[in-house]
């Protein structure tokens, strides 16, 4: 009786392909390549990248660090073949909690999970990393594609970024310079960015909202591509002002998960409280739109999205206008939205028909 030969099995039959990952890299290696600086040469396929803070001109550097995902908005572009952006979300969720330190973005690295590796979506999506810290001025030097059959469904994937930033010994920004009397200036955001979309997706489901039409508030430009937009990327209009000795500006706040309400406490010293009017710019129609879709609470509205403000700067009274006229001339649009005030630590919005209080907590570090 002859014996059965018993099965070989292989990694791909299980759902892995080392030929896919091998191709993937040899794909975006020139992706990387673009993005290298001096410090950095940007090669993949070591097992660890290389940084010199010294070839960067740094003298006596502090290393910040920062990681962050993109959370839903991952979803959304899965779901609507939006994937060429998404990296740009990534890298500046990242860059932009570093340079509120005072720090220069210096090196990236990105970690890409799915359940089967499709190259080309792969592909896409580290070219838009790429295309992010060529606007952030970091170096992609590395990263990780995990192909996990039975973790993610066909189609699916998620992101992770990492990225490490210097800034010189004592001139790292902490919040401490700040007093009453300074000015909150706000940086126009590109969009939602990159928080809310839960609740973004939750609405386009429950409301039956047809992405691929024009958005009700704007003919001329499809709502997907509104929400879509990737998050603005702020180090190249900050850096030159933040470095500048005796700088006016005494604290950023990156305006996240929490909205204005909790990060612009963050970087206020104890007995301090931004009063911020929502007077002082006009919300996107965008924001108007969600928030008259889900008849959402100002103070809700004022924790969960950026309601158009994507950066927070507290600036010295004094150097206000001059400020503002720098950042328009670096390609921002900024808006005076507040002072800083003595009393209880924490945040107001009120104003054009708005009411939103927060004090500070321990859990607003989340």
């Amino acid at each position: 009786m002859t014996e059965t030969p018993e099965h070989s099995y292989s990694y791909a039959e299980a759902g892995v392909s080392i030929a896919a990952g091998n191709a993937l890299v040899k794909a975006i290696a020139p992706l990387a390549r673009a993005t290298a600086r001096p410090g950095a040469d940007a090669e993949l396929g070591g097992f660890g990248g290389f940084f010199d803070p010294r070839a960067a001109g740094y003298r006596d550097p502090l290393l910040v660090a920062a990681n962050d995902g993109v959370g839903t908005k991952v979803k959304l572009a899965i779901d609507h073949d939006r994937h060429d952006a998404i990296g740009v979300d990534l890298v500046a969720m990242c860059v932009n909690d570093l340079i509120v330190q005072g720090a220069e973005p210096l090196f990236f690295l990105d970690y890409f999970a799915t359940g089967r590796l499709e190259t080309g979506i792969a592909g896409r999506v580290v070219a838009g990393i790429a295309e992010g810290c060529r606007i952030a001025g970091c170096a992609l030097i590395g990263g990780e594609t995990a192909e996990m059959p039975g973790m993610y469904a066909t189609g699916d994937y998620d992101l992770a970024g990492f990225c490490v930033g210097a800034v010189e010994r004592g001139e790292q920004i902490t919040g401490a310079r700040v007093c009453a009397g300074d000015v909150l200036v706000g940086l126009a955001s590109s969009g939602v960015h990159s928080n809310g979309y839960s609740l973004v997706r939750r609405l386009a489901a429950d409301k039956g909202w047809r992405m691929d039409r024009p958005a009700l508030f704007d003919a001329d430009r499809l709502l997907i591509d509104h929400l879509i937009e990737p998050t603005r990327i702020y180090v190249k209009s900050l850096m030159p002002l933040l470095r500048r000795p005796g700088s006016p500006i005494h604290a950023l706040a990156h305006v996240t998960g929490g909205g204005l309400l909790e990060n612009v406490p963050r970087v206020l010293p104890r007995g301090l409280h931004a009063k911020i009017d929502a007077d002082g710019w006009t919300q996107p129609r965008l924001m108007a739109f969600l928030q008259a879709q889900g008849a959402i609470e100002p103070e809700e509205m004022a924790r969960t999205f950026n309601c158009g403000i994507g950066m927070v700067l507290a600036v010295a009274r004094e150097a206000v206008d001059g400020m503002i006229a720098e950042l328009a001339a670096a390609g921002e649009t900024a808006f005076v939205i507040g002072t800083i005030e003595p009393g209880e630590r924490g945040c107001t919005v009120a104003g054009n028909g708005w009411s939103a209080r927060a004090p500070w907590t321990a859990t607003h570090l989340a």
